[in-house]
């Protein structure tokens, strides 16, 4: 499926029905798997004949299934997670020492739990890894994954954040030919229950979950045009979105220079004076105007002369 702008409704449009593939159509889907997975693994099955040899007789009353586990979706993960090179990279960056189970492995299980179904590592450790196949295709077993050992895994790759950032942005690169023109930035929060007292950035904010009673942080995120995440940074939960955009830019041009791109912004992060921070450094910008400002324009907007249709349903 892909999303298609349609006057001013997004709606899904279906691209291909990847069970109702012909035989052109099962060969182009082999040879984008191996140009995403390398020679990693294969899976020649997958699109082979795959007719059994032999037909043999079964008593469906003296047949049953036990312990059933889901095996797709992790294994999909698991290829997307050697695909992308973050077994190579998280091997390195957290070399084996006396622990049980590595905190690479660690790692791939949060990702893999995050994917497949988002839950918490209290969760994962006493139902969801039990349930799937992970346990054959990491060969880890599942009463060595416990709460404590999930707690600390993100503890433990969070010192490697610019390494890793740096790393998806060269392998995106490499996969799928992005490119860093235009940038989206925004700024999300998640709340904790409790009263976080470990965590000097939890604080009470603006809460965009309805939950003013809650501490939280706020989250910066920056995209490609595409939706592949570039960078993003932690801020306090008191945080206004418009004192963010100086440090986040600043942060991602030091990391990967400043280039010709475009960050696209909401009105939320409009302020006069970071438009002329941005005018200054040379820098190209689309952000939303704020409400108040919309009404110096009013006329201009109505009347539609100088108006130019780019695409179906957008005009500039």
């Amino acid at each position: 499926m892909r999303s298609v702008r349609r006057g001013s409704k997004a709606v899904q449009e279906t691209v291909a029905h990847l069970g109702e593939l012909d035989a052109r159509g099962r060969a182009k889907a082999s040879a984008l798997a191996r140009h995403f997975l390398g020679e990693k693994t294969r899976q020649l099955e997958l699109f082979g004949d795959g007719a059994p040899s032999e037909a043999l007789p079964v008593r469906l009353d003296r047949v049953r299934v036990e312990r059933t586990r889901t095996f797709g979706d992790v294994w999909l993960g698991w290829l997307l997670w050697q695909a992308l090179g973050l077994d190579d990279f998280a091997r390195e960056a957290m070399p084996l020492g006396r622990e049980g189970v590595r905190w690479d492995e660690v790692a791939s299980i949060l990702v893999l739990a995050r994917l497949c179904e988002p839950s918490s590592e209290l969760h994962i450790a006493e139902a969801w890894y039990r349930r799937t196949a992970l346990e054959d295709l990491l060969g880890v077993a599942g009463e060595r994954v416990e709460p404590t050992r999930l707690y600390r895994g993100l503890d433990r790759l969070l010192p490697h954040k610019r390494a890793l950032e740096a790393h998806l942005k060269r392998r995106f690169g490499e996969l799928f030919a992005l490119a860093y023109d235009l940038l989206l930035y925004d700024v999300t929060a998640t709340y904790f229950e409790g009263e976080a007292a470990g965590n000097p950035q939890a604080k009470r904010g603006y809460s965009r979950d309805q939950r003013p009673d809650g501490k939280q942080v706020c989250v910066g995120l920056v995209v490609t045009r595409d939706g592949y995440p570039l960078g993003y940074e932690v801020f306090d939960g008191n945080r206004v979105d418009v004192t963010t955009v100086e440090e986040i830019v600043g942060a991602i041009e030091g990391r990967y220079g400043k280039a010709g791109r475009v960050w696209v912004m909401d009105r939320g992060m409009a302020s006069e004076e970071n438009l002329s921070w941005l005018r200054e450094g040379g820098r190209r910008y689309l952000v939303g105007t704020p409400k108040s400002e919309l009404r110096k324009w009013e006329r201009e907007l109505v009347e539609r002369r100088g108006w130019r249709e780019v695409r179906d349903g957008l005009d500039v």
